[in-house]
Order: C-alpha cells, then structure tokens, then sequence
C-alpha cells in the first residue's frame, strides 16, 4: 500500500502479507536503519535474536535497531501487515525515541498507549484482509494526532540524514557544528546505536537494495 503523505515522514513501508513457505521453519529480519513493526493475525510472531536465546511470542511486535538478524520461527504460513518506521517516526507515533527499544523485542502493551494502535492486533484479527491497510492507517493517524508529531533535534536530524547518505562520523560533527564526541552521544541517545554502527546499517541498507 502507498503510504500517505501525512505518515510519509514516519512510515517508510507498509506491507500486507500472506505467505506460504511449505513448511515450519525460521526466516530472517535483516539489520536495517529502519525500526520494524509487525501485526501477526492467525498466530502470534515467535521471534528470537538467534540460538541460545529465550523465544518472544505475542501479536504485535516492535524491534529497535539492532545490528544482528533476528530469528522469526514460523508453522510455514504467516498473514498479517509489516511495517518499516524511521527513527523520528517512533517519537511520532510512540512518544519515545527509538533508543527505548535497542536490541529489544517488544509487544504493543508495552510501548503504545491505550488507543488506536495499541488495539490493533483485536481489529485486524475481525476484519476482511483488504480492510487491514486501511485499518493500520487509521490507528497510526490517531496515534500521530495524540503525540503531536514530536521529533529529535533539528541537529540529530541532520546528522542521521548525513550518516544515511554515507558521510563519516567527523565529515557530520564538522557539518553540525559540534564535537566527535557530542554528536556521537547524541546520535547513540536518539537511535540506540553509535554514529559508525547507524552508518554501517545504512551502508547494508544500499547494498540490499
């Protein structure tokens, strides 16, 4: 589904699914600068970060920007709507920056106020599969309305943009106007991650594509 302009900033994707993979197995998602959201209908997401890990399994998940794949075990067919939300896109929509999330799997109770997104697993699980995008739109709109469309500072803004174009981490604090060292805690306060390891995504983001 085209994402409309006014989610344009936040949403970089949105995507129904109903996939048959023949068989029980576990797929990968992919490190990326994008935070991935995910609604499951039929059967709640089982989703790990790898062997030796403890399984997280609920209808919703949110995952932060993380630098390994995450391991999503399946019965061999999945349905539900994906998501890709930009870092500025989680203080839009959630009222926190995406560093809260780091590493971490998490259900919707945890991170969404009550609402229009937080009961969105219950409405797309009693809808018709095409009223599904539609559905999301709705709760996200809300959701949006409710924070107020709150957003990192104008200079944290500027260096993951730069960072996501390929420029060094001294080439974006000469650019900004601050230190190394100030940019850095900065970019790691907003997303979670070092400015080199925002950059080193990106990088994996360009390749994928």
């Amino acid at each position: 589904m085209t994402v409309p302009e006014v989610l344009r900033p936040y949403v970089t994707s949105l995507v129904t699914y109903d996939v048959d993979f023949g068989a029980p197995g576990v797929h990968r998602g992919m490190p990326s600068t994008e935070i991935t959201f995910v609604l499951p209908v039929d059967e709640p997401l089982v989703t790990s970060w790898g062997s030796g890990t403890e399984p997280v399994t609920a209808w919703s998940m949110v995952s932060g920007l993380h630098t390994r794949p995450a391991a999503i075990h399946h019965h061999g067919h999945q349905r539900g709507v994906q998501l890709g939300l930009t870092t500025t896109g989680v203080r839009a929509l959630f009222g926190m920056p995406a560093a809260a999330w780091r590493g971490e799997l998490l259900a919707l109770d945890e991170v969404a106020a009550p609402g229009g997104v937080r009961h969105l697993p219950e409405r797309l699980a009693e809808a018709d599969p095409r009223e599904w995008a539609r559905l999301v739109v709705t709760g996200l709109v809300e959701a949006l309305a409710r924070h107020g469309e709150p957003g990192p500072r104008a200079e944290v803004g500027r260096a993951l943009a730069l960072l996501t174009g390929g420029a060094g981490v001294q080439e974006v604090a000469d650019d900004v106007g601050y230190s190394r060292r100030r940019i850095s805690d900065l970019v790691r306060a907003e997303t979670g991650v070092a400015p080199k390891q925002f950059q080193r995504l990106a990088r994996f983001d360009r390749s994928r594509g």
